[in-house]
């Protein structure tokens, strides 16, 4: 398990950090002082799975940091603080938190939630990969059997997406959500006579008004935005590292064939094959993925299934 610890005290990151690391319950990733350095995004750059946070912090506390990054972080969170009013609890827990401890800070408590905590994570993830096996043994039947797709009451466009997300190897990833959200904007905007693809600032401020409401402030937009495509650019970076490795493994694997031509070019599958083989290195690999083309491939994909 990797821990990112966020609290203005250092003495309470120090002693929280050694907790962690001398009963083996993983490593700490990162620490902060301050809500102010912790973002959604950077969460999930460095793969955080546990987030421990102070309530109370001088800038942006742990409330405020939290609304901000719960719809985005997969991962579980410990707030700690000497505060134990039963609204604040309540509020915090209504957020998403997952434990709450008070301080001083007890070892026993904090092992015994850690442990708790972790071995959650580590039956969600195993209940994933199962899903992951099950969804692309009904992938495959729904491509053979096509009159029985889809008797869900789930958007069509959004379970057929689900589908090809988890054979481009990136159903767990951040930018997941983002892409499902833009598939059933294109959707929409398809039903409403609008067939070519928006640009992709104007995709971006659909999702975040999907998500947040039109009244959030503009400087907030343009955080979001940001966010998101690099969520976005992550997911497609790591569907290209997947595709790279079935070439690697069988050239004439279906899926290699189909996906590696029509969502990226022949080029960027080639260097990153190569990458993987340890045969060069290409630092620039994420600054050259097409987003847009990227989208267009998902969305006719999905609706080929439909």
């Amino acid at each position: 398990m990797k821990f990112l610890i966020v609290d203005d005290s250092p003495a309470i990151r120090v002693m929280l950090s050694n907790i962690i690391e001398e009963e083996e319950l993983g490593t700490v990733a990162g620490e902060a002082e301050d809500g102010s350095e912790v973002y959604a995004d950077i969460l999930a750059e460095e793969e955080i799975d546990i987030l421990i946070i102070d309530l109370l912090m001088p800038n942006r506390d742990g409330i405020e940091t939290i609304r901000d990054i719960a719809p985005f972080f997969r991962g579980k969170i410990i707030m700690i603080s000497q505060v134990e009013t039963k609204d604040m609890i309540g509020e915090a827990y209504s957020l998403g938190v997952d434990h709450y401890i008070t301080k001083p800070i007890n070892r026993l408590e904090v092992v015994s939630i850690l442990k708790k905590v972790s071995d959650q994570l580590h039956l969600e993830k195993s209940l994933t990969d199962i899903q992951k096996s099950l969804s692309f043994l009904t992938t495959h039947s729904q491509k053979k059997y096509p009159e029985k797709l889809y008797h869900s009451t789930q958007n069509p466009i959004i379970q057929s997406g689900k589908n090809i997300l988890c054979e481009l190897g990136i159903i767990g990833e951040s930018g997941y959500k983002d892409l499902l959200d833009i598939l059933a904007i294109l959707s929409k905007l398809e039903k409403d006579g609008i067939r070519e693809t928006p640009p992709l600032k104007d995709l971006y401020e659909k999702i975040i008004e999907k998500r947040h409401g039109s009244s959030t402030p503009p400087q907030e937009v343009k955080k979001e935005i940001k966010a998101g495509e690099q969520r976005i650019r992550r997911a497609i970076h790591q569907a290209l590292e997947h595709i790279a490795s079935l070439g690697l493994t069988d050239y004439t694997n279906p899926k290699f064939e189909n996906y590696s031509s029509s969502f990226f070019d022949y080029t960027q599958v080639r260097m990153k094959m190569l990458e993987l083989e340890g045969k060069t290195h290409d630092e620039n690999s994420h600054s050259r993925i097409n987003i847009k083309k990227f989208i267009q491939a998902l969305y006719l994909e999905a609706k080929s299934f439909l």
